[in-house]
């Protein structure tokens, strides 16, 4: 997969359709947002069986505000439709190399039971 603009029309559809999905919210007059950029695009290189989505928050309000995006850039990720991270700021080359192995390391049979027993507890 490449680096896709994600929009309110293809965004359930992207994500739902990638076993780990990157998704960097950003807007034209951020600053560290046009740092972050390159960076993603970059990284995005390094793992064509990834999904990188750029979500632009001027044009995409709807999913921003989904999402809960305060700050930009956040990065979120997702790994089989299930939201794993979200931070705001932006992550250096190495940091984000990093994520990508933890969450391809992990159990996500243990990571949908401790969901289904948050959700049972909070019931």
């Amino acid at each position: 997969m490449a680096l896709e603009n994600l929009t309110e029309a293809n965004f359930d559809e992207k994500v739902t359709g990638s076993e780990i999905a990157i998704i960097d919210f950003w807007a034209p007059w951020c600053g560290p947002c046009k740092q972050f950029g390159p960076i993603f695009e970059k990284v995005a290189q390094e793992y064509p069986d990834i999904l990188f989505g750029k979500v632009n928050t001027e044009e995409e309000q709807a999913i921003a505000g989904h999402f809960q995006i305060q700050s930009i850039p956040t990065v979120m990720i997702f790994r089989e439709n299930i939201a794993l991270f979200q931070q705001p700021g932006m992550l250096p080359e190495e940091a984000l190399h990093d994520l990508i192995k933890q969450v391809k390391a992990l159990d996500m049979d243990q990571i949908r039971k401790e969901i289904a027993e948050q959700q049972a507890n909070n019931s």
